[in-house]
């Protein structure tokens, strides 16, 4: 028995009713997705875009530090905001290269931030995360990183050593530096 041209028009109406209820789903989907996206493509395109802060912060006076000697300092991050408690400090590794030379380097690993210690015996940063290892001039030389530890400029003023603290950078999903 054949259906009845009443039928067909319901049918087809039921059709219509269903795409439309699944069109609607389906942007109402895309819509929450979309607003839920937002947010984190702009925390993923905003290192890119804001300023890199940097300030000179004392660690020390000259004679405070041997020559040919390694030894932690720390200071407060470029930008504190008041609020981050322990986090506004930061540490790396100063070094004493001469009577009026240092040299000074970021205590996290340039592989994913983790951080370096020094070991004198050795004249080694390691990394006990992934085996990262850098040599007495912060070169890589085993392990996952493939730059050299980042550096700090230094400056001495008024018998006084200033570090330049800066942002931590830490890789991006593509193993970029930010």
């Amino acid at each position: 028995m054949k259906p009845s041209r009443e039928q067909k028009l319901a049918v087809r109406r039921d059709r219509r009713e269903r795409r439309r209820q699944v069109l609607i789903i389906f942007s109402a989907g895309g819509a929450a997705a979309l607003a839920a996206g937002i947010p984190v493509v702009g925390t993923l395109i905003s290192p890119g875009r804001t300023p890199r802060q940097t300030a000179w912060r004392e660690v020390g006076r000259v004679t405070d530090f041997r020559v040919g000697e390694t030894v932690e300092v720390k200071f407060r991050v470029a930008d504190p905001r008041g609020d981050e408690g322990v986090s506004s400090t930061v540490g790396a590794w100063l070094r004493r290269t001469g009577p009026a030379s240092f040299v000074c380097f970021q205590m996290n690993c340039t592989h994913l931030g983790c951080p370096v210690h020094w070991v004198s015996s050795s004249g080694l940063f390691l990394c006990p995360c992934h085996g990262g290892v850098y040599d007495e001039a912060g070169r890589n030389v085993a392990g996952p990183p493939r730059i050299p530890l980042r550096r700090h400029a230094v400056r001495l003023l008024g018998g006084r050593v200033e570090v330049q603290a800066q942002p931590i950078p830490l890789p991006d999903l593509f193993g970029k530096d930010s």
